[in-house]
């Protein structure tokens, strides 16, 4: 089989996650400090393929390339290529024929996380040499996914979020293929949602007697479209955590488990529980950081206490009376007690935004 090429697909709205993708890419949101697109570059590179494509949206495009370069920082060689309208992973995958052309390639999601990655997949799809390889995992909702319907191991039929699913394996973010996709999908027609559905390709595959494959995902995996999932691979990926401290512990503070603790940052008469990330420049002072807590780069942390959250660049929090919990803080994000009367609440909150208040 001649060298696979990598199809990243980094183009959608992030409808899920507003307000912060009303001035973001959802695929930079970061997970333990890192952009969740870098995850898929990454998982990519150590399975051997450096030539990758990123397809992106002319909304989100230029923050993709500045935050990505040209992937010399991954050992990779990255191509940008734009996808004029949110048409489907069929439209994807045919508006990246040109950067694969006859190559065999992966194609992952970049709003997805593989615990364990997908060099054992590369390695069995470079084995058996499949038309399509895809990768399925259980779940307990279906109808949210793409479904699989198997006979033994062989994929008989595939379903775009059926309202009633014919088994419980659904599509994981990654698949594998030659470029006899390209056909199949200029075959389709458009879905109920006027999308071209990659299911609907792969099942022109299967209708016409090509081989498609599927493995069961080991390890764990991750959609991060919604704010709970985003947490919840928040504290997966803090689980494999290695304790690195860079910045200042004062005599009064008292860190406890594994904790990663930037250049620049301060720590004064706090506890800090980890698995937890502190970024660089950041400063927490006579509070308390929980477990399951990412603090991105100078953020403020004062009289305050917060727990399995995600808190990005810049967020300041202080001198509140109730513990931030299960949040997610964009850039800049202002959170502050103040003493004035009278006790009314004053705030500048985004579209789509959702505050709880005890």
């Amino acid at each position: 089989m001649d060298a696979l090429k990598g199809l990243i697909l980094s183009g959608g709205a992030g409808t899920r996650l507003r307000p912060i993708t009303h001035t973001s890419a959802k695929q930079l949101v970061p997970v333990a400090n890192k952009p969740v697109l870098f995850y898929g570059i990454e998982a990519l590179v150590e399975a051997g393929i450096t030539e990758i494509g990123i397809i992106v949206a002319p909304e989100t495009g230029d923050e993709i390339r500045e935050a990505a370069g040209d992937g010399s920082v991954f050992g990779a060689s990255i191509t940008y290529i734009l996808q004029d309208r949110p048409a489907g992973l069929a439209h994807a995958v045919l508006t990246a024929e040109e950067f694969i052309g006859g190559s065999p390639f992966v194609m992952y999601l970049g709003d997805n996380l593989l615990r364990d990655g997908i060099s054992a997949l590369v390695d069995a799809f470079r084995e058996h040499e499949p038309e399509a390889l895809i990768l399925l995992t259980s779940v307990p909702d279906p109808w949210h996914y793409g479904v699989a319907e198997l006979n033994g191991g062989s994929v008989i039929r595939l379903v775009e979020k059926p309202k009633e699913p014919p088994s419980n394996m659904a599509l994981v973010g990654v698949y594998m293929f030659t470029s006899a996709i390209f056909d199949a999908a200029r075959s389709i027609e458009p879905s109920w949602r006027n999308e071209l559905e990659i299911t609907d390709a792969i099942q022109q595959l299967i209708d016409h007697g090509n081989k498609v494959e599927s493995h069961t995902v080991a390890g764990w995996w991750k959609d991060t479209g919604q704010l709970a999932d985003m947490l919840d691979a928040n504290r997966l990926v803090l689980e494999d955590l290695e304790t690195r401290i860079e910045g200042e512990v004062d005599a009064g503070s008292r860190v406890e488990g594994r904790v990663a603790i930037g250049a620049g940052a301060v720590l004064e008469r706090s506890v800090v529980r980890g698995p937890v990330v502190i970024g660089a420049n950041s400063r927490v002072v006579d509070s308390y950081v929980g477990p399951y807590t990412s603090v991105g780069q100078g953020v403020e942390i004062v009289g305050s206490e917060v727990e399995h959250s995600i808190l990005l660049a810049g967020v300041e929090v202080r001198n509140l009376d109730t513990r931030i919990e299960a949040s997610l803080l964009g850039r800049g994000v202002k959170i502050v007690h103040s003493e004035e009367m009278p006790k009314t609440l004053r705030m500048i909150v985004g579209d789509k935004s959702e505050i709880s208040i005890p």
